[in-house]
């Protein structure tokens, strides 16, 4: 399997394609990374150095890249978090190439605008974008619950309110949602949900809650999950693998008291997820 990759790098820590490309490489997958930025450190801290990319410049590796004559053999393309409008423009542009090249390919977009906690931390040109521009030409798109509302203009809590948001979601064109922070009212105390939704149904999974905030920690959940999804289109199964990976790679990461991703001592997990948490159909 082939991914084209397009997302920020950084030198130190875990996010964007320094958070994605490695479990995917794990898991058997070749990475074609292009990167937006190239920071030391990703900007949670307040403070870093390094360059945004132009994306005059983005577009010309994407096209070097085409004239190795690959675009066929790519299955899909991954973005993440997109700085601007330009560098949404040239995304979107790579995955009409890559289609046009390979029908069966799937575009996944992780919608990054913001959280429940922090609310919407991107330019405001870039909601408009994802909504009108870049969701509708995606097959799978990972919001967490707060971004699926804005995508949709609802407000997800409830288990069936949070189902309706995602037919809205689906409505705008990708058929696949995979919404990573399921926080419902009713759920158990210190849990979390990841809810799945495709043509063929829709299924959750419920895993503890960690009491930590772990930068990239979306980023990989969205690489496994179009790993695992392009590769079965099992969503169920797709599910339950990523909740798996990435629970066991949190806490890791919680145990050893590190600000950033333990990505490299987590590596069995994502070779060998142990499938600890049943996957329950909804729909």
């Amino acid at each position: 399997m082939k991914i084209l990759s397009i997302q920020s790098a950084v030198a130190y820590g875990h996010v964007g394609n320094s958070a994605a490309v490695f479990p995917l490489q794990r898991i058997g997958v070749e990475v074609l990374p292009v990167y937006t930025v190239n920071f030391s450190n990703h900007t949670g801290y307040g403070a870093w150095r390094g360059p945004l990319i132009d994306p005059v410049d983005v577009a010309a590796v994407i096209t070097g890249i085409e004239e190795r004559g690959v675009f066929p053999q790519i299955d899909a393309v991954l973005s993440g978090y997109q700085g601007g409008v330009g560098i949404g423009d040239v995304i979107v542009e790579a995955v009409g190439r890559v289609k046009a090249a390979n029908p069966d390919a799937l575009y996944a977009c992780d919608p990054v605008m913001g959280n429940a906690k922090s609310g919407c931390f991107v330019a405001p040109a870039i909601p408009e974008l994802l909504r009108e521009r870049v969701v509708p030409v995606a097959d799978i798109i990972t919001p967490n619950q707060f971004e699926l509302g804005f995508l949709t203009g609802t407000e997800p809590d409830t288990l069936e309110s949070t189902l309706d948001s995602v037919d809205a979601a689906r409505a705008m064109g990708p058929r696949t949602i995979l919404v990573t922070s399921v926080e419902r009212p009713d759920r158990e105390p210190e849990t979390i949900e990841m809810l799945v939704a495709d043509d063929s149904g829709a299924w959750i999974v419920q895993t503890p809650l960690l009491p930590m905030k772990a930068n990239g920690s979306g980023d990989v959940t969205a690489a496994l999950f179009t790993a695992h999804y392009v590769r079965t289109r099992d969503a169920a199964d797709a599910l339950a693998r990523t909740a798996s990976s990435v629970f066991d790679l949190l806490q890791r990461t919680f145990d050893s008291g590190e600000r950033e991703l333990q990505l490299v001592e987590s590596q069995e997990a994502y070779a060998h997820p142990r499938l600890q948490f049943a996957v329950r159909q909804v729909r």
